[in-house]
């Protein structure tokens, strides 16, 4: 399967400001198969050590800080000398050896020409333990479930061929839009797991796929017991599995009452700042003004979480196949289809995607900055697209441009420009 991070990979190989890299993100998003997969293509070998599986070479970082010395004790353990620019040196779950995360930022102080690649589960939520993790001393690169357009390419190339001769202004043939919404319906129930997507390609079997994605929430279930450090594991699983009420309801905000009767914020905070640093969810605020900067006026209090894959939120909220795959209304369309977005564009921009209320019973879906421009985005699950918030929004604030996802065509319309729903990813190159 073709993944984009490939190419983030080979412009971190070639800068000559690099430093040890370290690949976050949720358990089970391909991080091994991406650093194993760029050694192959991108150097003459690559040599794998796994903390969780080899425990005795911890007892090399143990006993040694000389990142030299190091080097030549794992290229002992390999049975050949591992080479600067040549190799790939892979760590991999370094999450089980403290000592070994420390120890990258000596290769970046003292042995820099090796290559170095890192990754580990739950990561993200070592970042408030500085004697632990390198702060400064590494790059780091976010890893996220396959996007729309790789999933494309995985199931269908020639479908995928056509996607990439879409650019601005163009005409888009009814014929292959009506297959490009098939496609994205598949991916609202296989979602963008390699391992669904990978059983997908492989026995075309639904039943498969729901039999893997349940396996992986128990998987992560299981997590936050096992890694949760000094936060509450049983208010981690309680805020995990109210996402989907959360996102049930005609306000999506954030609310604690819905985690448990009578909650409050101090008792769930850092739970949810846990299950944010894993990369279990993505957070989004409210704003104030929808001004740039927008991240001068988020409101800390007013958030919403989405689930970090939009199947594995199809597969918690037990909607059918059926459901997605007819053409019919159903409750949580609005809600899947919102988290299929922000999965989608979630990086697309310089600052993650804001919302903003407007006012009662109004309210715009996502704010992006581009630039300085200020652009207001609505989602709309199927072919109807009348939306009395977005016009107040543009009546009131009189933004340059404005953002309509749907399932009508590619069409511009005054400043409204129509995105189909599979093309959220070319978003930046189809506006003005």
């Amino acid at each position: 399967m073709k993944r984009n991070a490939i190419e983030e990979l080979n412009n971190w190989k070639q800068d000559s400001d690099r430093k040890p890299l370290i690949l976050k993100g949720a358990r089970q998003v391909g991080k091994t198969w991406l650093m194993k997969q760029f050694g192959k293509e991108y150097y003459e070998d690559y040599f794998y050590f796994n903390f969780d599986e080899e425990d005795d070479i911890a007892s090399i970082f143990i006993s040694n800080k000389d990142p030299f010395r190091i080097i030549e004790l794992l290229g002992m353990i390999k049975g050949t000398k591992i080479e600067p620019e040549k190799h790939l040196i892979i760590f991999d779950e370094i999450q089980e050896c403290p000592e070994a995360l420390n120890s990258l930022k000596y290769f970046y102080e003292k042995a820099n020409q090796y290559h170095v690649i890192s990754a580990g589960s739950l990561l993200g939520t070592l970042l408030a333990q500085p004697k632990t993790y390198p702060v400064g001393k590494v790059n780091v690169l976010n890893i996220y479930p396959m996007t729309f357009d790789e999933f494309l390419c995985a199931t269908d190339e020639r479908l995928y061929q056509y996607y990439l001769t879409i650019t601005k202004d163009c005409q888009i043939e009814d014929i292959f839009h009506k297959k490009l919404l098939e496609v994205y319906k598949h991916y609202l129930i296989i979602g963008g797991m390699p391992e669904c997507v990978a059983s997908w390609l492989k026995h075309k079997d639904c039943s498969k796929i729901q039999k893997i994605q349940h396996e992986l929430i128990e998987l992560y279930e299981n997590d936050f017991s096992k890694h949760n450090g000094k936060v509450n594991s049983g208010r981690i699983l309680l805020v995990f599995r109210s996402i989907v009420n959360q996102l049930a309801k005609d306000n999506e905000k954030f609310v604690y009452g819905c985690v448990r009767e009578g909650a409050r914020a101090r008792e769930f905070e850092e739970a949810i700042e846990w299950l944010v640093s894993a990369g279990m969810v993505i957070r989004i605020h409210n704003v104030s003004k929808p001004e740039h900067p927008l991240n001068a006026f988020e409101e800390m209090n007013h958030f919403k979480l989405f689930l970090f894959d939009v199947g594995l939120l199809k597969h918690m909220a037990g909607i059918s196949n059926e459901a997605i795959l007819l053409k019919t209304d159903y409750q949580f369309k609005g809600a899947l289809t919102e988290n299929f977005c922000l999965q989608q564009m979630r990086e697309l921009f310089d600052t993650v995607p804001k919302y903003y209320v407007q006012g009662q019973n109004s309210e715009i879906d996502f704010l992006l900055q581009k630039g300085m421009d200020v652009i207001p985005v609505e989602v709309k699950a199927g072919e109807a697209i009348h939306s009395k918030s977005l016009k107040k929004y543009i009546t009131e604030k009189k933004p340059n441009q404005a953002i309509r996802y749907s399932g009508l065509g590619y069409k511009k319309q005054d400043i409204i420009t129509n995105i189909p729903l599979y093309l959220i990813n070319k978003t930046n190159m189809l506006l003005d």
